[in-house]
């Protein structure tokens, strides 16, 4: 019976992160250890201004299946890959949100042989940055509430309150409730709700800060509410931003561990990719530059979503500027993609496979858009067949696509060899590199310019309430910000359902919201959800520990 990936994990001798800290030139003075194994940089990106920057390397993927695609484990594997070839390289990767890992996905640091440990703490506590950003957005909330309750100075309308609590659990419960109840001294009575923490413009301003002043400048600019008289207010308008920045110090340190094979991760930040933009942190992709001389990092989900706003939002706003781009895929997905039922993906269907392969183009074709070179990686599977991944190879050849097969689950590091050397030559390759629309188009230009480019879409019906919002966001000079767009990862519309390469279909946006600290308009799609549920098996069923501590059932 094949090990499980907490197993793999468990089984590793992890090396003192110290020691892993010196292979990439980090000392001990500049660590703050969270134990043995992980610990805090505390260097500033200014301390690193004078060194010159390595090759950037995205890895992304086709929209993701329950056949699972395998991002996160082919971006650990490339960066152990890199290594294997002599190449002085670090991963920069997501922190895991709770809510997912007791929920549907159980615990996400990679799989197989590329893995990120300590597993099990990077899947639960690890350093607190998570409890760190949901203590600052409910802070918010409490000033917010006990302000209207002293007398409400700032005139704040009770019905136009934007500012949600959080909690980094799934519960659907929370998703709308009644504060306040009972007798006047519990506070005024208003409507209110819970987002799980990734969602929160706290986790997104995290990401997006490159110092902590500019995290409480940030801060400060949140919208939280309006007046009565529909003027915004702003965190800065309680005077707490000081108060938030301090809660958040630690948490703006990016998090050093290492792989399976004892290679640098920076692990940092986790906005969630269907609702904020999905990418680690900007202080941890920078840092990894001036350390390393190629960085891989992901972004969440396909390239409709993490892609797409890693390079018009994350790159445009910290002026980075990607080298390569792999494009991830499993023979099982582009199966489901073609029609195949998720318990018949195991049985050989080259014409299905074939079919799925319309996902795949999609997914190149965005990223072409963005003038970036690129290399799909196809991560095996033990039971993908000889006849399967011929055709792949011969439709990737037939429509001139670079083509790798990746074995890092099984193998890691080893596995991603000839990866890693077809994306060195990727690095060297002169780029064109631009995001796809003006910052300054307007809101409905750049929306239906990402629904156009990157989901194939003929078009975007915006509701009124959407139309309403946009003529006030233009009146207030909040339209010359990128859109950050929450859609459903697993399709390339907004109908959950609709696999592979829809055709001839529009885009519907229901609301608009304004990220003003993290410097976005989110653009809400479908039916997503803030607060996401559990199904009716969560992963937590199977998690367990026993009395010497050693867990069991997380991944």
């Amino acid at each position: 019976m094949a090990k499980t990936d907490l197993e793999i994990a468990q089984e590793c001798v992890m090396e003192p992160i110290a020691a892993v800290a010196k292979k990439i030139g980090i000392e001990e003075a500049d660590l703050e250890f969270y134990g043995k194994y992980k610990a805090k940089l505390n260097v500033t990106l200014n301390e690193y201004k004078d060194l010159p920057d390595g090759k950037l390397i995205l890895v992304t993927a086709i929209n993701p299946t329950k056949a699972g695609e395998g991002k996160s484990t082919t971006t650990v594997g490339l960066g152990d890959g890199l290594h294997r070839i002599g190449k002085k390289a670090m991963i920069a990767l997501r922190e895991p949100s709770l809510g997912p890992v007791f929920g549907l996905k159980g615990g996400a640091a990679g799989g197989g042989y590329a893995q990120v440990v300590p597993m099990e703490d990077l899947n639960l506590h690890f350093t607190g940055d998570m409890h760190a950003i949901t203590t600052a957005n409910n802070l918010i909330s409490a000033c917010l509430d006990n302000h209207i309750h002293q007398g409400n100075e700032l005139n704040i309308d009770i019905q136009r309150i934007m500012w949600k609590r959080c909690l980094d659990m799934n519960d659907r419960t929370l998703r709308k409730i009644t504060i306040g109840q009972g007798s006047k001294a519990n506070g005024v009575e208003r409507e209110d709700g819970f987002l799980i923490t990734v969602a929160s413009e706290v986790m997104a301003v995290l990401c997006l800060a490159d110092s902590l002043m500019d995290l409480k400048r940030r801060l400060g600019e949140m919208l939280i509410a309006y007046n009565t008289e529909g003027d915004p207010i702003y965190v800065k308008d309680l005077h707490i931003e000081g108060a938030l920045a301090m809660i958040m110090k630690d948490a703006m340190k990016p998090n050093l561990v290492q792989t399976l094979e004892h290679n640098p991760v920076m692990v940092h930040g986790g906005p969630f990719a269907n609702i904020a933009h999905g990418c680690n942190s900007i202080m941890a992709t920078k840092t990894c530059l001036k350390l390393a001389d190629y960085v891989v990092t992901e972004a969440g989900f396909g390239a409709d979503l993490g892609a797409e706003k890693f390079l018009d939002i994350k790159c445009r706003l910290a002026d980075l500027k990607p080298n390569a781009v792999v494009i991830v895929a499993t023979i099982r997905a582009l199966k489901q993609h073609g029609g195949v039922a998720f318990d018949q993906l195991k049985n050989e269907n080259v014409e299905a496979m074939l079919a799925g392969c319309a996902n795949l183009a999609k997914h190149i074709e965005t990223i072409q858009a963005f003038g970036l070179p690129y290399i799909v990686a196809i991560n095996e599977f033990a039971d993908d067949t000889p006849d399967e991944i011929a055709a792949l190879k011969t439709w990737c050849e037939k429509h001139h696509h670079p083509l790798s097969l990746s074995q890092v689950w099984a193998k890691g590091g080893e596995g991603a060899i000839d990866l890693a050397q077809k994306v060195v030559e990727l690095c060297d390759q002169p780029n064109s590199f631009r995001p796809i629309y003006d910052v300054n188009d307007a809101i409905e230009t750049k929306i239906e310019t990402i629904a156009r480019v990157c989901y194939g879409a003929k078009g975007v019906v915006f509701s009124e309430q959407a139309q309403t919002q946009i003529a006030t966001y233009q009146q207030r000079g909040w339209d010359h910000l990128p859109i950050c767009m929450a859609k459903t990862p697993t399709s390339l519309s907004d109908q959950d359902q609709w696999y592979g390469a829809p055709k001839d279909f529009t885009i519907t946006v229901r609301e608009l919201r304004p990220s003003l600290g993290a410097g976005f308009i989110v653009a809400l799609t479908g039916n997503v959800l803030t607060m996401p549920g559990l199904p009716k098996q969560p992963a937590a069923l199977n998690m367990d520990i026993d009395d010497n501590q050693q867990i069991k059932g997380l991944f």
